[in-house]
């Protein structure tokens, strides 16, 4: 065979070969194999957990001690920090100045009074004669008049007595309330002005108020806490300082007459007892508020939710071993479960593991998961 034929041979054979393989069909890529999850049923349960908010203990009286008159501290008549009776001596400043003032307008009122006493005999006399139409009438009306100015002196006079005994009165501080005394800020021999230099503070220990702010979606629920006086001091108010629980529960006492339009919230305060002085005012600590909700709580493991753009999501299965992903709105963390508050029923199931491998569609191999005891999931 020529060179020639050769290449025509080869030629004609290559053809044949590609238009065989031209009547092949491609072929399809193999699907994904299903997804190897874990799937778990919603539970239903009563669910127990803490809302908490940042709190600041608080006096329920408390006030700044600030004298009323000048003067210089003479005694000091109590312990820094003390517990003091309501009506007990604290402070006094030197009242001589004070009591020579008083001595000489009780004088000044005895000079007035003799000067009345004399006019009053003057118009009495005056009057006696006039009966006679044996004096001027004008002399008549001036007796009056000086009687009447007599009367109006003796009357001033009185008037700066008491205004002299209040300051004789007020060179000694009294205890306004029964209550705890800090540490004085002036020591015998200070020079003390009325109504400017801070004495000492005074505040009650024997109940103290909590102080926490809520957010105005929650005036509501505190504000049923408040009619029901029954249940509000039970054990739905607690005080936890770190690890340390306060022993003796609180009770609600008032909301704040308005809401901070700045920050959404308003003032909620509790009262505590203190009959051990455990508290001290100024202390921060942490309130919790026991949920008080009527209806059962859905459940579910915190690791079956994913978040995308700011929403949460979970992935039901339906009856074709396949997924749908489902919008929820989560609740409170308890543990390692999250209540549902919309989204998911009694019943439905949801992907716990294998989450990260999901898309919407796509088909599972199931295994379920035995769900735990409901005592696990409440958090005291």
């Amino acid at each position: 065979m020529s060179l020639d034929s050769l290449y025509k041979y080869f030629g004609f054979a290559v053809v044949l070969l590609m238009a065989a393989c031209s009547d092949k069909k491609p072929v399809a890529p193999a699907a994904p194999p299903p997804a190897k999850v874990n799937v778990q049923e919603v539970r239903l349960t009563d669910a127990v957990y803490y809302d908490e908010y940042p709190a600041t203990v608080t006096p329920l009286n408390q006030v700044e001690l600030r004298p009323q008159v000048n003067g210089f501290i003479t005694g000091v008549y109590f312990r820094d920090g003390e517990r003091v009776p309501k009506g007990k001596l604290l402070y006094s400043i030197d009242e001589q100045l004070y009591s020579a003032n008083y001595q000489q307008a009780v004088a000044n009122l005895m000079v007035q009074q003799a000067n009345m006493n004399k006019a009053q005999k003057d118009a009495d006399r005056y009057h006696e004669l006039d009966k006679n139409d044996a004096v001027a009438k004008q002399l008549v009306d001036n007796a009056d008049a000086a009687l009447e100015v007599a009367k109006k002196q003796a009357d001033a006079s009185k008037a700066n007595i008491r205004a002299v005994q209040t300051s004789v009165k007020y060179t000694k501080v009294y205890a306004p309330f029964d209550g705890v005394i800090g540490i004085s800020a002036v020591k015998v021999g200070t020079a003390v002005t009325a109504g400017q230099t801070v004495l000492n503070t005074i505040s009650s220990d024997k109940e103290l108020g909590v102080d926490f702010n809520v957010d105005q979606k929650e005036i509501y629920r505190f504000t049923k806490l408040m009619v029901d006086k029954q249940k509000a001091t039970d054990t739905i108010f607690s005080l936890v300082f770190g690890n340390d629980v306060y022993p003796y529960p609180g009770k609600i006492a008032l909301l704040d007459r308005a809401v901070n339009a700045q920050t959404g919230t308003i003032k909620a305060r509790l009262i505590f007892p203190n009959t051990k002085n455990l508290l001290v005012a100024g202390m921060n600590g942490t309130v919790r508020v026991k949920n008080n909700a009527s209806t059962m709580s859905v459940i579910i493991p915190y690791k079956a939710v994913t978040e995308q753009l700011g929403e949460f999501f979970v992935y039901v299965p339906n009856d074709s071993n396949k997924v749908s992903q489902r919008k929820v709105v989560l609740g409170k963390q308890i543990g390692s479960d999250i209540i549902i508050q919309h989204g998911l029923e009694k019943g439905e199931k949801v992907v716990v593991e294998g989450v990260q491998n999901l898309r919407e569609g796509a088909s599972i191999d199931t295994k379920p998961v035995s769900p735990p005891s409901t005592g696990a999931a409440q958090k005291k």
